[in-house]
């Protein structure tokens, strides 16, 4: 399990950085386990990632040795915790190439970063002297797409709801890709915000984002990106993808549960008027008014995260040292080896594109009439794990005609002799629901 067999299809370079797939398994514990009697075969990467010891024991060796609040205090303990979260905050914003460190906020996970971005143009919309960009009301338009995660779909029609404004959104291909042959007349000067997935959680499709940006700056609104899905898998430089926000998530990524990151534009988040109210996000408090810190602070309201944010600059330590080029080229080469051997199992309808151009390393499929559950449930017999169900993305699986999908997804721990074993579990399905 040291190495990837490079598929007769896919290019070969003597520069691309590449790493020991079974050093890096050894990293990770759960990895060792078994079930029901068979080895670990953890394909559910996109939904969770599993944590490298060198995570795990930051995790703990903060809590056992530099427990304390953040920002309150000025005695030893309270120093070494704001000095550990104010250096994880400055990993992610080199990790991603973020102008300033003050451009990153912690929040809870993705779903809250977008949540926050759009309840601000709510609050700036009941605001006479708020920021243009940021007030929204009849007449205007918010545009996302049909391959969204639930994530950034509610959050845009309760903004809708809660202001009159319109909500849009781009169509999919039948091969898994963004329409974006209506781009001008979608995207026009009534648009407010665009917001949309990087990588799709459902489809694996990379969105190819150059021409949806171009269009953005023409009418002069405001870019979103969910990078969920491509923080964790690729290099992530925020000021080649020129958009105004990103989002992205700590579990998904090597590190914990419980936080995750919007990076914005520092100018956009000086504009944009808090979201919660409270301890630590504020300038000075009086009983007649209040005035709030300068970001990230504003957004980061009461006790932050902070165990959960000192491990998550340890995951982006653990991915720095691997490199993200190692790890973006060993899943291309993951994903043309599973979509080669997923081709060879009969009745296996693939959704998404069916080549690894364009796409990352989750591949969502159905197996002729077998429902999703019981494909799961059979491979989990055989120590598969796999998600099965519309993966918090229902409109994709409306859109492709099924009420549910089985997706398997890999990361850098993930290797060809487990694609084989799920190929193996497939055919065991076969034989049972023949």
């Amino acid at each position: 399990m040291t190495s990837i067999a490079i598929p007769s299809g896919m290019p070969q370079y003597d520069d691309v950085p590449r790493f020991d797939v079974a050093r890096v398994r050894a990293d990770f514990p759960i990895l060792d386990r078994e079930v029901n009697g068979h080895p670990l075969v953890y394909l559910d990467s996109a939904n969770t990632s599993h944590k490298p010891r060198q995570v795990l024991d930051v995790l703990a060796e903060h809590y056992a040795m530099h427990n304390a609040n953040v920002s309150r205090s000025v005695h030893t303990l309270g120093t070494e915790a704001t000095e550990a979260y104010e250096g994880a905050r400055a990993k992610i914003a080199a990790f991603i190439n973020a102008p300033s460190v003050d451009e990153v906020v912690f929040t809870k996970n993705s779903t809250e970063a977008i949540n926050l971005v759009a309840y601000a143009f709510s609050n700036a919309s009941l605001r006479p002297d708020a920021d243009p960009r940021f007030r929204i009301g009849p007449g205007d338009e918010i545009v996302i797409s049909e391959m969204e995660h639930h994530s950034n779909i509610v959050p845009w029609q309760l903004l809708a709801e809660r202001t009159g404004a319109t909500l849009r959104w781009f169509p999919v291909t039948d091969h898994g890709r963004l329409d974006e042959s209506g781009l001008d007349d979608l995207v026009t000067e009534r648009t407010k915000i665009v917001s949309l997935v990087h990588m799709s959680n459902i489809l694996g499709t990379v969105n190819a984002t150059a021409r949806i940006t171009q269009r953005v700056r023409e009418v002069g609104a405001l870019l979103l990106l969910d990078c969920s899905q491509s923080v964790p898998h690729m290099p992530m430089d925020v000021v080649d993808y020129d958009a105004d926000f990103i989002v992205f998530t700590g579990h998904k990524m090597c590190g914990p549960t419980g936080i995750g990151v919007l990076w914005g534009r520092g100018e956009l988040l000086a504009a944009m008027p808090p979201v919660l109210g409270g301890g630590s996000m504020i300038e000075t408090v009086s009983m007649a008014r209040s005035t709030f810190a300068a970001p990230p602070a504003r957004f980061e309201a009461g006790t932050p995260p902070i165990a959960e944010a000192v491990a998550l600059g340890a995951a982006v330590d653990y991915l720095t040292g691997i490199g993200m080029r190692a790890i973006q080229w060993h899943e291309k080469e993951l994903t043309a080896y599973a979509l080669d051997a997923l081709a060879t199992v009969p009745g296996l309808r693939i959704f998404g594109p069916n080549v690894p151009v364009g796409r990352g390393g989750t591949i969502s499929f159905a197996l002729g009439d077998v429902h999703p559950h019981d494909v799961g449930q059979v491979l989990d017999s055989l120590g598969v794990q796999v998600r099965v169900g519309h993966h918090c993305a229902k409109p994709v699986c409306t859109r492709f005609g099924v009420p549910a999908m089985t997706r398997a997804s890999f990361y850098l721990y993930t290797t060809t002799e487990e694609i084989d074993a799920l190929v193996a579990g497939l055919e065991q399905v076969r034989k049972v629901f023949d």
